[in-house]
């Protein structure tokens, strides 16, 4: 079985524009989640997809591997098929976001883990405890709720469930990284995009409604994502980081 990374990396965020290219102590961030997506042993290929000379450019300098893609793609997913539609080998097609420079093997094998045991569900995410008291209602934190074995039920920006009484209900802090079969990846991008998924803003719910499974592999703590001028000042705070 072959696997392949690819990280996703777009020049115009909103939020932070040139993200992939903010300097996290000596390094640009793309680096950063390059480098720790390079340290899991079980992917035969790491590819940055990009929509900017500058960022593929970058890559290039630290001697990694970066393609250009269409700049029309509505969402990470898309890029990350239009890489695999370019490597037929691969059996598994891995969505590292280019902006969570603290990725780690332990983490990106967790999300690996079903196809490792010869499992084979069409779509793998993560998930970890929500701070309820710090995240239920901010909407820059996804939730997800899933069924008893294990599978996504709903993804929401929203504070789900909503507790009509005091007991405690399992929620998540969703994680975005994603692991498909080949087959499916290809599949995802040629559904219709979805009313809860254009609403919410959140690719995932394109597969749920169209009535997909996801996996949810639960791992003990988040990852630290940047999204903002604010976040990159938090990463002074990653001691090894210098």
């Amino acid at each position: 079985m072959k696997i392949l990374a690819v990280i996703p990396a777009r020049y115009n965020s909103q939020r932070l524009p040139g993200k992939p290219l903010a300097l996290i102590g000596s390094k640009p961030m793309i680096q950063r989640v390059y480098e720790g997506t390079k340290q899991c042993e079980f992917f035969n290929k790491v590819i940055v997809a990009t929509d900017d000379d500058r960022i593929k450019e970058c890559v290039e300098s630290f001697e990694g591997v970066a393609m250009l893609t269409d700049t029309n793609h509505s969402n990470g997913t898309e890029r990350v098929a239009e890489v695999a539609q370019r490597f037929p080998e691969a059996d598994i097609i891995v969505n590292i976001q280019g902006d969570q420079p603290f990725i780690t093997s332990d983490i990106l094998t967790e999300l690996i883990h079903p196809y490792l045991n010869n499992q084979m569900p069409d779509m793998v995410t993560l998930a970890c405890p929500l701070n309820e008291e710090l995240d239920y209602t901010n909407p820059n934190v996804v939730k997800v709720i899933c069924s008893t074995s294990n599978k996504a039920l709903y993804f929401s920006r929203a504070a789900i469930p909503y507790y009509r009484t005091k007991l405690e209900a399992p929620v998540y802090q969703h994680l975005g990284l994603y692991a498909f079969t080949r087959e499916f990846l290809l599949k995802y991008v040629r559904l219709e995009p979805t009313p809860l998924e254009q609403c919410e803003g959140l690719e995932q719910l394109r597969a749920l409604e169209h009535g997909y499974n996801i996996v949810v592999r639960i791992i003990k703590e988040s990852i630290m994502e940047i999204n903002t001028p604010e976040d990159l000042v938090r990463t002074e705070l990653k001691k090894k980081f210098i």
